[in-house]
């Protein structure tokens, strides 16, 4: 019991973080079978009171809360982005999608709370940063893609081969966990390099935080095993 609520914990911090934002709306399917899509956000300071209430409702059902009650100010302002930014952010939203995909097949297969928590988590990771392609007008690689299926070919590679590393085992959908996060770590440190755009900034911090978490609850949960 204790180590669920651990992990639990873990990884409600990341589950509320949405790059800056919380979805607190309804979240319905985009059109084609892309991941869900929640219709309203609030702001920073609700991730901050939403992570707050999480580490005092460890002892819930699912150890985490999405009530949405807290409010605050809006997505940080619009900045400029290059080319390169652009192509990035449209490899943010594979990326999320990703994990989104993978989680979800692997909580369908295994009996552990881990997955279905990170995968609703990259649910509103996948809007924020869809928020963001939108004000850049930056075409949405995701749109209308079914689960498991993606624009970029390399993307498309990492998911089969981490899929596959996971479909043998617990321990191994572990380690393709792990192997994910990792990777986006990396990515997203490597995206907010010599970004300026205030709401772009915001966004991959409180993701890179939220892998963080996310790489936090893989790693306690493969020491248990």
């Amino acid at each position: 019991m204790k180590r669920n609520i651990k992990i639990a914990t873990a990884v409600a911090a990341g589950a509320l973080a949405v790059g800056g934002v919380l979805a607190v709306g309804p979240v319905t399917a985009d059109t084609g079978g892309a991941a869900p899509v929640a219709r309203q956000t609030t702001s920073q300071s609700m991730l901050t009171n939403g992570q707050h209430q999480a580490r005092h409702h460890g002892d819930d059902a699912d150890g985490i809360r999405h009530d949405g009650t807290c409010t605050g100010a809006a997505l940080a302002s619009q900045g400029t982005l290059t080319a390169a930014q652009k192509a990035t952010l449209t490899s943010m939203a594979e990326e999320e999608k990703l994990a989104h995909d993978l989680y979800t097949a692997f909580a369908e297969r295994y009996d552990v709370r881990v997955f279905e928590r990170i995968a609703t988590a990259e649910t509103q990771h996948l809007t924020a940063v869809r928020t963001l392609l939108d004000r850049y007008d930056v075409t949405d690689p995701t749109a209308g893609k079914p689960a498991g299926e993606f624009t970029d070919p390399a993307v498309q590679a990492a998911y089969d081969r981490l899929l596959k590393q996971g479909e043998g085992s617990l321990s191994g959908a572990l380690e393709a966990g792990r192997t994910f996060e990792t990777d986006d770590i990396a990515a997203l440190t490597k995206a907010l390099s010599g970004l300026t755009a205030p709401d772009t900034r915001q966004v991959y911090t409180n993701l890179l935080a939220a892998s963080e978490q996310h790489l936090t609850a893989f790693e306690h949960w493969i020491a248990d095993e």
